[in-house]
């Protein structure tokens, strides 16, 4: 199985050496990683990687290699074979057909049909309506159509799944990528509207130094516009999943940000937002921070800026276990709720253009919970959202 493993690292191009093998065998020989797949994961990426830039490829084969398997409960694990997720072919479906299929009406009777559909299948299903398989319109499985379910493997085509049993890393965003789309560069800059506040002026020491010296050694100091805007952000990004399509407007704002801000804080999550965030996308499942702790950590004064597109599940906004990745104790609403209590000054960034929102339920719902303060990514939107956090 671990050859295999290794085999797969080499086709994606992770340079592991044989001797970086047998270290990953020695160190599992001494329980270092035991009937965890995290731990292994890490372990595994500890031994196999000695680079961080072949992190992303070590991850997709990962993913690849054990697709699934550390998210699904034990009793998953052994009851779904391989073999019954094996794409073939995909069903073709009109919109009348899609229109006809129907939810089951709640999480919890989504997840307890699930159950029943573990105790009595037998084998293999592709094409249909009712059994874990795919290409077809039951709602468990992969590479079909239901309008909701339980993606198992595979991955996402229409974003419809209530919960998805696989997890993966998703890369760190670049704040040091130029910004070479001169349209997104003049959007930004409307950041630059917000009121100043501090010093308005610093020493500009070079200066000082040049007119001192012409001046025969008397002092003469020079001040200059303070280069940075102090006022004091957190940034919030929605990463992975649907946000990938939007990969480079958002790190191009990201970018932007941390050139422009002395005062940044920025922290990542997905779809929505729950418990917790995590600043590191490679240490996403071991080292996360409470976001209690940020209502707590960061004061009322900041300006947070929430970049995401808002388009998930409904389930994942209102309902408690709701989240695609893990058993949320609270639904997403309740966090937003707290968080724009405890920020009056806040607004929220969606890449997606604005025409599509009337369309996707969910981007309605976010809308309400931040009190209509979400606009788009263009000029005009961003412009609208400076103005806004400017008010407070």
């Amino acid at each position: 199985m671990l050859i295999d493993f290794f085999e797969t690292l080499r086709k994606a191009e992770v340079p592991a050496t044989p001797r970086e093998f047998l270290d990953l065998i020695r160190a599992l020989d001494n329980n270092l990683a035991f009937a965890d797949l995290n731990a292994f994961y890490l372990l595994g990426r500890t031994c196999l990687v000695k680079d961080e830039k072949y992190y992303d490829r070590f991850d997709q084969a990962f993913s690849y290699y054990f697709s699934g398997l550390g998210e699904l409960p034990m009793s998953l694990e052994q009851l779904i074979p391989d073999e019954w997720l094996r794409k073939t072919f995909s069903k073709q479906l009109t919109d009348a057909e899609k229109a006809e299929l129907s939810s089951l009406g709640s999480l919890e009777k989504l997840l307890e049909t699930l159950q029943e559909r573990l105790n009595e299948q037998k084998g293999r299903h592709a094409g249909g309506n009712k059994w874990i398989g795919t290409g077809g319109t039951s709602p468990f499985g992969h590479s079909g159509y239901h309008p909701e379910g339980v993606r198992i493997g595979g991955e996402s085509r229409h974003r419809k799944a209530v919960k998805v049993w696989d997890k993966r890393e998703f890369r760190n965003l670049d704040d040091h990528q130029n910004l070479d789309n001169r349209n997104i560069q003049v959007a930004l800059k409307r950041l630059r509207k917000f009121a100043r506040t501090g010093a308005h002026e610093e020493l500009d020491l070079e200066s000082t130094i040049r007119a001192t010296a012409r001046n025969a050694g008397h002092l003469d100091i020079k001040m200059v516009r303070e280069r940075h805007n102090a006022v004091k952000v957190l940034l919030l990004l929605d990463i992975g999943g649907s946000m990938d399509e939007h990969i480079q407007h958002i790190e191009a704002l990201f970018s932007a940000c941390r050139t422009e801000f002395r005062h940044l804080e920025s922290y990542y999550f997905h779809n929505c937002i729950y418990e917790s965030v995590w600043r590191d996308n490679r240490r996403r499942f071991d080292n996360r921070t409470a976001t209690l702790d940020l209502i707590n950590t960061y004061a009322s004064d900041y300006k947070v800026i929430i970049v995401g597109d808002a388009s998930m599940s409904p389930y994942e906004i209102a309902v408690p276990g709701g989240s695609v990745e893990h058993m949320n104790a609270e639904p997403g609403q309740r966090w937003i709720e707290r968080i724009t209590h405890h920020w009056p000054s806040i607004v929220w960034l969606n890449p997606v253009e604005q025409r599509y929102w009337p369309y996707t339920q969910s981007i309605g719902m976010v809308q309400s919970l931040v009190q209509q303060r979400m606009y788009p990514m263009t000029l005009e939107g961003l412009d609208g959202a400076m103005k806004e956090l400017s008010k407070h």
